[in-house]
């Protein structure tokens, strides 16, 4: 559910269903009702076919600390009613089976009780919200509330850390250009997981989809026509046979395009395997990444860089 909700702040107006499947590497099957928790819980809501965050503690979600993460759900966790009936009854009973049977009742779930009990436990052990004590019952966590603001305030911190970073790299002209949401964000989230280790994947698709949106605002600002276009790739194509990009931004783009494919696809039918990421490819790729926007600004101007 967690990577569901940070995937549908990602991907933007690109957060459809099969999307975010595809975004998180999970089974359509486990999207799906991820994604219909995630709106249970007050993450997520849905807007025609797209996802979108409509909490804002949703931004905090795009992280590779994995406490910072937990703080955000067991602050919503707080809230939610399933959960809240949950603990009242395993702290009145000290068995989760019969707590979440009362729960199912006293509110109606559709759901199975090992449903109630396997999903609400899990959300509360990651969370922190329920701790597993000795002989395999669960406690209520005593930290407050305030010790979760503060956690969440030193990942707001860290995050605005990178963002300096990456409009540092970019120079003031394009990051003053470009779009802060859609573009400036991703790149510092994937400069965070480049940073944190053990996350390139992470970092080549958030830094990815920066450059995606990226050109879909270029091709906008140059009167080019991206129609039947898909990703960095096939966009940089577009780009050149309209004459809006030079070849060698193309083949410096297409570097950022192949390297994101290779993250995101799955199986290569090349060589019969997916490809790992590692997390050198991870920090190099996020300053080829703005490297690039950088580039094409320039060129927009009339000056040529690389």
């Amino acid at each position: 559910m967690v990577s569901v909700a940070e995937a549908a702040v990602a991907l933007s107006d690109k957060a459809e269903a099969a999307t975010i499947a595809t975004f998180t590497d999970l089974p359509q099957g486990h999207t799906d009702k991820a994604l219909e928790l995630a709106i249970d819980m007050g993450l997520l809501k849905k807007n025609g076919n797209l996802f979108e965050a409509s909490n804002p503690l949703c931004k905090l979600l795009r992280t590779p600390h994995d406490r910072e993460r937990a703080a955000v759900l067991r602050i919503m966790l707080e809230s939610f009613l399933p959960f809240t009936v949950f603990r009242e009854e395993l702290e009145a009973t000290k068995d989760a089976g019969i707590a979440a049977s009362r729960t199912k009742a006293k509110i109606d779930l559709a759901c199975h009780r090992e449903d109630v009990k396997d999903t609400l436990l899990s959300l509360a052990t990651y969370s922190g919200a329920l701790i597993v004590s000795h002989g395999g019952s669960y406690e209520r966590d005593s930290r407050s509330m305030t010790n979760l603001l503060l956690e969440l305030s030193v990942g707001s911190q860290e995050i605005g850390a990178a963002i300096y970073v990456i409009r540092q790299e970019l120079s003031d002209e394009a990051a003053n250009l470009v779009d802060h949401d859609a573009v400036i964000v991703p790149l510092a989230t994937s400069l965070r997981h480049a940073s944190a280790g053990g996350a390139g994947r992470e970092a080549v698709l958030h830094a990815g989809n920066a450059v995606d949106t990226f050109l879909d605002w270029y091709a906008a600002e140059q009167g080019g026509n991206l129609q039947g276009a898909t990703g960095i790739n096939g966009k940089l194509d577009k780009l050149q046979q309209q004459s809006h990009l030079p070849k060698k931004l193309v083949f410096i783009g297409k570097y950022v395009g192949h390297v994101r494919n290779a993250a995101d696809h799955g199986n290569d039918a090349d060589i019969g395997a997916p490809w790992n990421i590692c997390d050198a490819t991870g920090r190099n790729f996020v300053f080829v990444a703005v490297s690039f926007i950088k580039s094409v600004i320039a060129y927009k101007a009339g000056r040529f860089e690389a």
